[in-house]
């Protein structure tokens, strides 16, 4: 452990050399490396956490700059994969932190090889994965920590399996998605707030201080200097499929069927099949001789005026110029 690179943090008494050790020997999982997980590892990295796993499915755009704050404009200009650029700038921030980085959409079977993870991050933006997360988290029995941010508004909750209502339960009772940035906008202010919340949750849990957890659903709206704290402990649902004694974990159920998402903020539908046999980026660029696309050694991006396909070595299509998911799936059968 280097105790003088980080000092200034064990002489923060809750933490002290301990907990410094604490975080170094720590495992975490941070899903989306969007605005929310762009600062998460970035401070992660800073504070000294031993082993970061990052996963992302998209690649950085210029629109993201505003409030990514991980990426450079050569990011963007280059097409890079999120999870990619991510790595890069961490690992020159802190090369003594241990990053696997995945450029992936989370599925059930990708994340089985995370079952030992001390904590996982939320930082995606979309409720399919979350509750899959939801899932995956209590089943295995790892805590995780939810948050969203929209407009001027933000929003966290930390779930410990066991001793906490999931979200699966809070989705009963308590509305906690509706508008995304790409109906509402986003301003930066917005996400390091819920940044605050989830680092020094992570924090507390890594270092085992479990009594000092907040333990409120809380909600800011920035703009209007409002701020909100609830109690939830009793909306645990005691027949909840996925946090009771008689759950089944209905969500990490997988199928075949093609999947599909609109993407925050980028008129962008993806599509991805959960099961891909024999699947080749280097082979399915074969069949695109005579076409216009350009291709890195991470994805493919097709021309297909109005529209652009890009499409990545796990398979996943994403379809811009379209929020319209019967259009996205007639563009993606014409290639596969």
């Amino acid at each position: 452990m280097d105790s003088v690179r980080y000092s200034r943090q064990i002489l923060f008494e809750p933490i002290g050399t301990t907990g410094q050790q604490a975080l170094q020997d720590a495992h975490i999982l941070v899903i989306g490396l969007g605005a929310l997980g762009s600062q998460i590892t970035e401070q992660c990295v800073r504070a000294g956490v031993g082993h970061l796993s990052i996963v992302d499915r998209d690649y950085v755009d210029y629109s993201n700059l505003q409030r990514q704050t991980l990426y450079h404009e050569q990011d963007a200009e280059q097409g890079l994969p999120k999870a990619v650029a991510a790595h890069q700038h961490l690992r020159a921030i802190n090369q003594s932190v241990q990053i696997d980085a995945y450029i992936e959409d989370v599925s059930p079977a990708f994340l089985t090889q995370f079952k030992q993870v001390d904590v996982i991050i939320d930082a995606t933006d979309n409720f399919d994965i979350r509750f899959i997360v939801n899932d995956f988290a209590y089943q295995q029995q790892i805590p995780w920590i939810y948050g969203a941010c929209v407009g001027s508004y933000g929003l966290s909750y930390t779930f410990l399996p066991n001793e906490t209502p999931c979200l699966h339960c809070l989705m009963q009772k308590i509305l906690l998605g509706g508008a995304t940035c790409d109906t509402a906008g986003i301003i930066a202010p917005a996400v390091s707030q819920v940044v605050v919340w989830q680092m020094t949750e992570l924090l507390k849990i890594l270092t085992k201080q479990y009594d000092a957890l907040r333990g409120t659903l809380i909600s800011t709206d920035l703009w209007k200097n409002e701020i909100a704290e609830v109690r939830v402990q009793s909306l645990k649902d005691p027949a909840c499929p996925c946090c009771s004694s008689h759950a089944t974990h209905p969500y990490l159920q997988a199928d075949n069927q093609l999947k599909t998402a609109i993407l925050c903020g980028r008129d962008t539908v993806q599509l991805r099949m959960n099961q891909r046999e024999n699947w080749s980026l280097a082979q399915f660029a074969e069949t695109l001789q005579g076409q216009n696309y350009t291709q890195n050694d991470y994805l493919i991006r097709i021309e297909a005026k109005p529209y652009k396909l890009v499409v990545f070595q796990d398979g996943r299509v994403f379809v811009h110029g379209t929020k319209d998911v019967l259009t996205a799936k007639k563009l993606y059968y014409q290639y596969f």
